[in-house]
């Protein structure tokens, strides 16, 4: 399934080129951007399995860095910092890994 089945693609192009510059991502106003925020529980748990790339359930650290890929083929990659600080605000049971309920939980924060 692609991100664009679940979302407007002039919503993702939008918000993708809002957040180009490196170190610029902030995951509250991506979510928004693109309308997930307002989607329900069952589109977000979508978004989820696109972005977790080898279904293991969990969206891992190195999964994360790529998390604009998943939304377009021509999203960027987060840097270190930005991915780091994406985990750390998803990540509330400190497993290192992003759940599909810590994902949803911070979609809708």
């Amino acid at each position: 399934m692609a991100m664009s089945s679940i979302l407007n693609a002039d919503d993702i192009k939008k918000a993708l080129d809002a957040f180009k510059a490196a170190d610029s991502f902030d995951h509250k106003k991506f979510f928004e951007m693109v309308g997930l925020k307002a989607k329900s529980a069952d589109d977000v748990k979508k978004a989820f399995l696109v972005l977790d790339a080898d279904n293991s359930g969990f969206i891992e650290e190195e999964e994360l860095k790529f998390v604009l890929k998943g939304f377009a083929a021509d999203g960027r990659d987060l840097s270190d910092k930005e991915t780091k600080a994406f985990l750390q605000a998803a990540d509330k049971d400190g497993d290192g890994k992003i759940g599909v309920e810590e994902f949803a939980a911070l979609v809708h924060e």
